[in-house]
């Protein structure tokens, strides 16, 4: 009887165990496939994250829908393999890209990736959403840097995704205007307003949270936060936003879509050039078509970073960029900011220490005088005893024009409408580097946490405990609306009579002080109120 009991006990265990296991299993299996708009993706697993990637949130941009606004995406039959990287979108990659792509570019693009935490929570996760950089004209989601990895293992669902770039993303022609009956011109805001609003509808099959979405970029990506922050569109598909090197003036020229004034240019002119230089011409439908039929190569034509200010400079071929529209792109950047019809979210906005400038003065004395009635001012500022050098004055008044006293207007606009702003400076350098400061760029490593895929073996323990610290006040703001937390320095958020920044120091050391640039940055406030 006894031998009977033991015999049953052990079936018994093996059932359960086996049941067990089996539960294990459907739910891991729950975990890595999801329903999403057009069907059923499969991630993969890799160890405390689930990645999907190249899922697609619209129908491919090609043939005739080549200028047209993102397309419902196309249903597919059976479980999607999301698994690797789906192409970047097209684009002449170049040399010395700081990120360079993982994939080979395609004008079949509009893709998005999603790293989850493999953990159910009791509550959903927040959620970030990646929009990178490139000028408009290079960039896309493959990047190893731009991993979301470390941020699913801080318990955040992160989404990174493609959008159209150069002339497949900004472009303009009166035949579109006259065939088409939605949105012109800013075809890559409109892919990344798509993305958004897929996010919305789907991320809740991650474990995301709708309702805390988090919208992050760096350079043409934090343009494109101001871009997010500024349209109607995307309203209401976001609730905080990182703003990285991206200016808060007006970064990229904006031309009208179009004009009825004699001698200003327009974004339609420049696209009648672009098809004049490939012989095609008129307004009508058999010009679309032809511009239609344009092979990708003929499309961009040489464009990327490094062409971008010479390539066809007399007669422009390229719109240089974000179009004002009327629709998506009503205003330039700083009305919008001025006005206060933008997005009154929590903002977190910085620059490097050395960041991007262009400024060309021929002498100190040229320089100086183009600061009107600041001249004064201006001198005692910048060059108070006469001995810096006027390269190094050009390079400082070109960057805190274009990015670093923006960012403080942006801090100071945010703060305006009753919401926290959190401004930093970011200085450190690789330890392997040899640099005087942070180059543009060079901080995003170090926000994903991402400093070993960027310097690989000769990564140093003070790169990876950097990374660490910033890479945590990101995730705490996601999460949280405030970088702050325990063991972190304290970052308290912009007032404007007390002028503090959180400054990341070159020995990866962080303090929340008044602002050293604080002087400088006055005087180009100054100057940018004197101008009419």
């Amino acid at each position: 009887m006894a031998r009977h009991r033991l015999k049953l006990t052990i079936i018994t265990s093996a059932i359960i165990i086996a049941v067990t296991f089996l539960a294990a299993c459907s739910k891991q299996q729950a975990n890595d496939i999801a329903e999403v708009t057009g069907g059923t993706v499969q991630g993969a697993q890799q160890g405390k994250i689930i990645a999907f990637k190249g899922i697609p949130f619209a129908a491919a941009p090609v043939a005739e829908n080549r200028w047209r606004s993102p397309q419902p995406v196309t249903k597919w039959q059976g479980i999607k393999n999301t698994q690797e990287f789906a192409a970047d979108c097209m684009q002449k990659p170049f040399a010395s890209d700081a990120a360079p792509l993982g994939t080979t570019p395609s004008e079949d693009c509009l893709y998005l990736n999603v790293f989850r935490p493999a953990k159910q929570a009791k509550q959903p996760y927040p959620v970030v959403v990646w929009i990178h950089g490139g000028g408009f004209v290079n960039g896309g989601a493959s990047p190893e840097v731009y991993s979301g990895d470390n941020f699913a293992k801080q318990g955040i669902v992160f989404v990174s995704f493609n959008y159209r770039l150069g002339r497949f993303g900004f472009f303009a022609h009166p035949a579109l205007s006259k065939y088409e009956n939605d949105a012109l011109g800013n075809y890559a805001f409109m892919d990344q307003i798509a993305a958004l609003q897929w996010v919305n509808n789907n991320i809740s099959q991650f474990a995301g949270d709708p309702e805390q979405v988090t919208i992050m970029g760096e350079s043409a990506g934090g343009a494109s936060v101001h871009a997010m922050m500024q349209t109607p569109a995307a309203q209401g598909l976001f609730n905080k936003a990182v703003i990285m090197s991206a200016g808060g003036r007006n970064l990229f020229t904006q031309l009208p879509l179009q004009s009825h004034e004699k001698n200003t240019l327009s974004a339609q002119q420049i696209g009648l050039n672009f098809a004049e230089l490939h012989a095609i011409t008129g307004s009508d439908s058999h010009a679309l078509q032809a511009l239609r039929a344009l092979t990708v190569d003929e499309v961009i034509d040489g464009l990327n970073l490094s062409s971008l200010h010479t390539i066809n400079k007399q007669t422009p071929t390229y719109s240089g960029g974000p179009i004002l529209d009327g629709t998506i792109i009503s205003a330039k950047m700083d009305e919008h900011l001025q006005n206060g019809s933008f997005s009154h979210v929590p903002v977190m906005v910085g620059t490097t220490d050395h960041d991007l400038g262009f400024a060309n003065y021929p002498s100190k004395a040229a320089l100086f005088a183009s600061f009107n009635e600041q001249e004064k001012q201006a001198r005692l500022a910048y060059d108070p005893d006469n001995t810096t050098p006027l390269s190094l004055l050009n390079y400082q008044v070109g960057q805190d024009s274009l990015m670093q006293e923006p960012a403080r207007y942006v801090a100071a606009q945010v703060n305006r409408v009753g919401q926290q702003a959190f401004i930093y400076r970011f200085g450190y350098v690789a330890q392997t580097e040899q640099a005087q400061g942070a180059a543009h760029a060079t901080e995003i490593p170090y926000f994903f946490n991402t400093v070993s895929k960027k310097y690989g073996h000769i990564t140093t323990e003070q790169d990876k405990q950097t990374a660490k610290i910033i890479h945590r006040y990101v995730a705490n703001f996601i999460k949280l609306g405030t970088p702050n937390g325990p063991g972190l320095p304290t970052w308290g958020a912009y007032q404007a009579d007390e002028n503090n920044i959180l400054l990341l120091n070159k020995d990866g050391s962080a303090e929340f002080v008044r602002d050293p640039l604080e002087a400088r940055l006055n005087v180009i406030q100054a100057l940018t109120k004197s101008k009419p």
